[in-house]
């Protein structure tokens, strides 16, 4: 987990070296909490789901611009269908520690994507394929349980989109083509570069 991640002048998520877009949903709340300086915090926007991680994207910034969770970091995630309350997913991200830092220094966040406007017959089957497939790809590769967030780039998500469902009440847009295919702007790390 990262908070404020880079992001292009339209609020896209820059991306990772050998990062794809799948998808991203509008219309959604993000809930979270232990954000240095703020604690338990929500608010809506935009999430961006890639092959590594995905990207809340806040409409209109109050404690935060953006929240960055790895794939690979995510724990008991769930699809909560209450009967009085929108659909949501909820779960927990480990915090993405700095080399130089000490792991006990950062404590693990719960997180809760509500869907308020519209259908999620389309996120919510691709968010779980593609989670199994990057822990399918971590075990298969023999990483350790807190790898680099990186290496969920090998997941397969072209067959993915190839085979997704579309829900007609779900404003998820899949990616076919990456959004900012002019852009030779790429992250290689989620550690801070010195200037």
């Amino acid at each position: 987990m990262a908070v404020n991640p880079q992001l292009f002048a339209n609020g896209m998520p820059i991306p990772f070296l050998n990062e794809l877009f799948v998808l991203s949903r509008h219309g959604v709340e993000f809930e979270v909490d232990k954000i240095p300086g703020v604690g338990k915090t929500r608010t809506r926007g935009t999430i961006y789901l890639s092959n590594i991680r995905m990207v809340f994207v806040a409409k209109m910034p109050v404690d935060f611009i953006a929240f960055d969770m790895p794939l690979l970091f995510v724990s008991d995630e769930k699809f909560n269908q209450p009967v009085f309350h929108c659909n949501n997913i909820s779960g927990l991200v480990d915090p993405v520690v700095p080399d130089n830092e000490n792991r006990a220094l950062y404590s693990t966040h719960t997180f809760k994507i509500l869907f308020k406007d519209g259908g999620c017959g389309t996120f919510v089957p691709l968010f779980f394929n593609l989670i199994a497939s990057v822990r399918r790809a971590q075990q298969q590769s023999g990483a350790e349980a807190r790898a680099d967030p990186l290496q969920a780039a090998q997941t397969p998500v072209d067959e993915m989109i190839r085979h997704a469902y579309v829900d007609p009440n779900d404003p998820t847009k899949i990616f076919l083509q990456q959004p900012t295919p002019e852009s030779q702007l790429r992250r290689r790390s989620y550690q801070s570069q010195p200037a």
